[in-house]
Parts: structure tokens; sequence; C-alpha cells
């Protein structure tokens, strides 16, 4: 029994005790609860008081602000305000200025109104005075025209036709006086203009010249060689002649036989064909072929290179391949002994210079002047003349309109299309007339002389003419007592048109009419 009171009063202590530290820890909560509160409470009324504090000087500084603010926007009223009031004394004085200005405006346009009207006033008086006088004129003119009409038994009209005779008779010695003078200053210039551009060309151009020949000669290195080129019954020599269409002429001249051909080409073809032959040493009808055929192709391509070169020389180097070659065949074609490619260059060399000279298209006329005879080449070969053939070949190969016009004017057939044709005839003109380049005809040549002088002589008045300087200028003495000194400018350009249309000539001919009057008397 006595451990179990033992243990409950244990209990019991216990829970008294527990009881008593609960009642503490009760009251020790409740006096921090209130500790806690007073201290928040305190906290809460320095926040209260910091608060309002701090919302005072806020509304403080925004009273400041506002105050700030306000005498800002007002000081940029009172300037704002100040500048308008410039502005507006500024535009007022603009306005009385400009009142003042349009008032002396309108009194000088009133001053100057009043000034026309005067004029105006004073005009029609003098177109009164004027009217006035042109009547009295017109009445005096009538009564003069009456008075000469009696005078001198003439009627209006017919003393009108005098006048306009008598007039026409002045008009003409003066218009005869004045063409004289601008004729001779004319050809002055020009003569001296075409003398500076054309003898510059012709020096600069310094081209060869030689007069060909009908027959070419083949050197043997012995005289045994002939039997063999005549061959046994002269089958040999009728192969060669067969074959290359040239007359072989084996005479007694020692180590040569003769080429006879008017085809230069083909003289050129027999020749290297023989030589070939000679070379190679095996001389029969059917190698006499053979080589012939070779050569004939070897001769071909020798003459479009040579085309082609002389293309080069001149700074062509866009013509067609067959253009070229038909150009080197003129190698081997002579137009009156001239060498027709030599004639050929040496046009286009002497058309682009002068071309350059008075600044034409150089291009288009070297072009065309180089290419002018190129008909030449197959004239033979085709029917038509060597224009219309080379027009063809032109225009088939590409050949720009300006290029062919101006080729196919080169004989003056057609009017002239450009003034790069000109050049191109003249070029043509100076290189055929050139001395030694060409062969001429005695017979021909006297005719043309006697047709130049019958010409001239077949004009009124002119007593005796004389063709000089190779039929370069003629000379025509006329009587004085038939034609005067007006009358025989108008004579010379009447014979030099004659002579333009009736005449086929290179170059120009200068026709110089002289007319001399001689007073004699003898002494007794």
């Amino acid at each position: 029994m006595l451990p179990i009171a033992g243990h409950l009063i244990s209990v019991v202590l216990a829970l008294v005790a527990a009881g008593a530290v609960f009642a503490a820890w009760i009251a020790t909560r409740k006096r921090i609860a209130a500790e806690t509160v007073g201290r928040a409470e305190e906290q809460a009324l320095r926040i209260v008081k910091d608060a309002e504090r701090d919302a005072e000087t806020r509304r403080k500084e925004t009273i400041l602000d506002a105050k700030e603010k306000a005498h800002e926007i007002l000081t940029d009223a009172e300037r704002q305000a100040r500048l308008e009031r410039q502005q507006a004394q500024s535009l007022e004085q603009d306005l009385a200025r400009r009142d003042a200005q349009l008032t002396e405006r309108q009194l000088s346009f009133e001053r100057v109104e009043r000034e026309l009207q005067a004029r105006e006033k004073a005009i029609l008086a003098r177109e009164q005075q004027a009217e006035a006088i042109v009547a009295r004129h017109q009445q005096l003119v009538a009564q003069h025209q009456r008075e000469l009409e009696r005078v001198a038994s003439l009627t209006a009209d017919e003393a009108r036709d005098v006048l306009l005779k008598q007039i026409e008779g002045d008009a003409r010695h003066d218009a005869a006086n004045l063409l004289k003078r601008l004729d001779a200053e004319a050809r002055e210039q020009a003569a001296s203009k075409a003398k500076q551009y054309i003898t510059e060309a012709i020096q600069r151009s310094a081209s060869e010249h030689a007069i060909e020949t009908t027959v070419s000669v083949v050197d043997l290195p012995s005289d045994d060689l002939k039997g063999r080129i005549i061959g046994r019954e002269g089958r040999n020599i009728r192969a060669l002649e067969l074959a290359t269409g040239v007359d072989l002429i084996v005479d007694d001249t020692p180590g040569a036989i003769i080429l006879s051909a008017f085809d230069p080409y083909r003289r050129e073809i027999a020749r290297k064909a023989i030589e070939k032959l000679i070379a190679d040493g095996r001389i029969h009808p059917a190698r006499i072929e053979e080589v012939v055929e070779k050569v004939k192709q070897e001769t071909d391509e020798d003459v479009r290179k040579e085309g082609a070169a002389t293309a080069f020389e001149l700074g062509l180097h866009d013509l067609h391949p067959e253009l070229l070659r038909l150009m080197g065949r003129l190698k081997y074609r002579t137009s009156y002994g001239q060498n027709v490619l030599s004639h050929s260059a040496e046009v286009a060399r002497l058309a682009g210079i002068m071309a350059k000279e008075v600044g034409l298209d150089a291009h288009v006329a070297v072009r065309a002047a180089f290419l002018h005879d190129i008909g030449k080449a197959i004239d033979r070969e085709m029917q038509g003349t060597h224009l219309e053939l080379g027009i063809d070949v032109l225009r088939k190969h590409g050949e720009s309109e300006a290029v062919v016009m101006a080729m196919a004017a080169h004989h003056m057939d057609i009017d002239w299309p450009s003034l790069e044709a000109m050049i191109v005839q003249a070029a043509d003109a100076i290189s055929a007339a050139r001395p030694g380049a060409r062969r001429d005809i005695l017979e021909s040549y006297v005719k043309r002389l006697e047709k130049l002088e019958g010409i001239a002589d077949s004009f009124k008045g002119v007593s005796k003419s004389f063709a000089l300087q190779a039929g370069r200028e003629i000379r025509i003495m006329v009587e004085s007592e038939k034609i005067s000194d007006e009358e025989a400018v108008w004579l010379s350009k009447d014979i030099a048109r004659r002579i333009e249309h009736e005449l086929e000539y290179p170059g120009q001919i200068k026709v110089t009419v002289i007319r001399e009057t001689r007073a004699v008397d003898y002494a007794k």
C-alpha cells in the first residue's frame, strides 16, 4: 500500500508542479504579449508621425514646384507677348512703307499716263501731217508723170519697160562682176585647200608604180631543156598551152622561153608550173596536168594571202575571206598597164588621208576605195560591167550600204550618195592620172585633145583655142569686139559645162578665157 501511495503523491506533486509551470508560462506569455503590443503601438505611433512629417515635406515641395512652374509659364507668356508685340510693330512699319511706295507708284503712273496721252496726241498730229504729205507727193508724182509722158512721148508702161531693161542690164553687169569676184575668191580658196589636201595625201602615199606587160620570160638553165619542154611532136608544149591557156614562144632567144597572154594570172600559173617541171625533171603530159593543177591551188592561196596582207596594211581587219581572195587576184590584173591591186591600195590610202583632213568617215572611204575595182576580178568570167559585178559581190558578202554606194559612184554613174563617195572618186582620179601610172593610146589621146578644142571653137566669139598640159588645161582666145569682160565669165562656165557633159577625162580641166583689147594708132 505504501508504494502505491507514494506513487500517487509523486503524481500529484508532478501535476501540481506542472500546473505551476504552466501558470508561470501563461503569465510570462501575457507579459511578453503586453510588452510586444506596447512596442508595436509605439512603433505605429512613430510611423504615423514620420508619415505625417514626410507628407508635410512633400506637400511643401509640391507647392514650391508648382510655384516655380507657374513662374516659368508666366515668364514664357510675357516673352511671347513681347515678341508678338515686336512683330506687330514690324508689320505695321512694313505696311506703312508699302503704303508710301504704292502712293508713289500711283503718282508715277499718273504722270506716265499724262505723258503717253500727250505723245498720242503728237503722233496723231504727225500722222495727219504725213497723210497730207503723202497725198501731196502722190499728186506731184502724177503731175510729174504726166509731164514726162508729154515731154518723152512715152506712156508709163513704155517708160517702165525702158527703165526695167536699163536696170536689168545694170544688174547683169553688177552680177557678172560680183560673180567674177566671188568665183575668183572661191576658186582661190578651194584651189588652195584642195592643193593642200591632195599634195599632202600624195606625199604621204608614196606608192610604187610600174607599167605591166603582156609577156613573161622563164629563164632556162640550158638550151637543152627547150626540146624537153616541146616534147615529142610538140605534145608537151600543147599540154602546157591547153592546161594554162597561155601561148609558149620557144624561139632562138638563148636560155629563155616567152609566155604570152593578156591575163597575168594565167601567165603567173604557167611560169610557176614550168619552173616546177624544170626543177622536177619529169616533163610529160600527165605530169604537166598534175603540176598545173597544184600550182593553181597554191596560187589561189597566195592571192588570198596577198589580198589579206594588203587589207591588213590598210587597217581593214574584218573583210570577208572571199573578198580578200578576189582582191588578191587583182594583183594579176592590169588596167591601162597599171596593176589593179596596187592601184586599189593607193586609192584607199589617198582616200583615207583626204577623208581625215576634211573630217569625214575615213573607215568608209578607205573600205570603199580599196574595194572599188573588185568587179574586175570576175568580169572576164561573168556577164556585166565591173561596177555591177562589184556591187553584187559587196552586197552578197555583207558590206554596209554606205560602202557599197560610195564604191558605186567612183565612175560618177550615179549621183553622189555621200561626201565619202566624192573622196573615193577623187582619189581614183588622182591615182589614175599620176604620171607613169597608166599607158594611154596615142590615137585616143590625140582625139580627146581635138574634141576638147572643137568644143571650145564651137562657141560664138571664139577665135582660137589651145589644149595645154596634156589636156589638163584649155586656153581660149575670144574676139574683144564680140565678147565683153562679163560675157567672158559666162563663156568660161558654159564651155566647162559642155566639157563635163561630152568628154570623159581623169581629174579636172582648167578652162581659161582670154580677152585682149588693143588700141593701135600710127604717127604720121
